[in-house]
């Protein structure tokens, strides 16, 4: 693969698009005789969800693996976002050595049919790291400080003074406890963010120990039935899991402080949203600012979406020019390495 002509085929949308990828591996493989071909998914502007499907070994995708069998026939390389990769797949793909997903884990990979076949596979964790840590302490403030609420007032001409009513008023950082659930990659970047506000935070992740900057700023690690019951605002970041699925259940709701928040950008599955909409109504919660949901897009009727004490967004945490740019940098530097007979800096193992 060093001397001869590569092709290289990117499978990008209207998000991740193959022009990124393209610039990104010229400037890394330089004059390496390369043939580049893209395909752009209509996702998310006509297609605007993904799949889950129970009969194929892959979630989150866009189309059907046969779609994208013809496109695959002659790649040495993959970039992909949302294609399913399947076993039926690599058969169609007889030269392919190397897939790159652009996201956070190659869910849409059938990885057990790649390790048979000696594919490589590498991703991108932590590509959006910090475009959802931001929209994250975005929510927490919109719903607290009444942003959407106050926006919506002023939009129908009502400029609705109710707001500065202490009993409408919402809480400052500085006085709120907030608890992280997940410590990788976005539930860091959450703490940076949120440690100028002087807010105490507590996180809880089995998997990762405090830093030295971490004991530094006072941040403390418990269990996640301790960081329920003492934060003001808990906010989500697990990656998703059989543990972690359901993890937020309604005990666990009801074991929260009452008048507390709950903030939910990583997936719907985490968050059981029927217990939450229980005690948004009875008031042991005071509000939720909520990216995702189960199933996505969510009813129309589903009446947790009717609440005046939510924050709604569709999904879109992650939606930030930057994190692309990262993304395609990301995925150029692993092929390169790989290229070039080195260890890849992302594997997917």
């Amino acid at each position: 693969m060093a001397t001869e002509t590569l092709t290289i085929g990117t499978i990008g949308d209207g998000f991740m698009q193959p022009r990124f990828f393209e610039e990104a591996l010229q400037r890394r493989l330089g004059d390496r005789p390369v043939t580049y071909k893209n395909m752009i998914l209509d996702w998310p502007l006509k297609v605007q969800s993904t799949k889950r499907d129970p009969v194929l070994p892959v979630a989150e995708f866009v189309g059907r693996p046969e779609h994208y069998f013809e496109f695959l026939s002659d790649l040495d390389i993959l970039v992909t976002h949302l294609a399913p990769v399947t076993s039926d797949s690599l058969r169609h793909a007889p030269k392919l050595k190397i897939i790159a997903v652009s996201r956070g884990g190659p869910v849409n990979i059938e990885m057990p049919a790649a390790r048979e076949r000696g594919v490589t596979v590498v991703n991108t964790p932590g590509r959006n790291a910090s475009a959802v840590a931001e929209f994250t302490v975005a929510s927490l403030l919109a719903e607290t400080r009444n942003l959407i609420r106050g926006h919506l007032s002023v939009a129908s001409g009502e400029f609705k003074r109710d707001f500065y009513h202490f009993d409408y008023t919402g809480p400052e950082l500085c006085e709120l406890t907030v608890g992280i659930v997940g410590y990788g990659d976005i539930g860091t970047r959450v703490a940076r963010l949120l440690r100028p506000f002087g807010c105490k935070i507590l996180v809880s992740d089995p998997f990762k120990q405090l830093t030295d900057e971490d004991r530094a700023a006072c941040i403390e690690k418990v269990e996640l039935d301790d960081l329920l019951r003492s934060a003001d605002v808990v906010t989500l970041h697990p990656r998703v899991t059989p543990e972690t699925k359901g993890m937020i259940g309604r005990a666990r709701i009801e074991m929260m402080k009452p008048g507390a928040y709950i903030v939910n950008t990583t997936r719907g599955q985490v968050l059981d949203y029927a217990a939450l909409y229980d005690a948004l109504v009875s008031g042991h919660l005071k509000g939720a600012a909520l990216d995702t949901f189960d199933p996505e897009p969510p009813p129309a009727d589903l009446p947790l979406l009717k609440l005046p004490n939510v924050t709604l967004s569709p999904h879109i945490a992650g939606a930030s020019r930057y994190s692309i740019i990262k993304a395609a940098d990301m995925i150029a530097e692993d092929i390169g390495r790989i290229l070039d007979g080195e260890p890849p800096l992302y594997p997917t193992k």
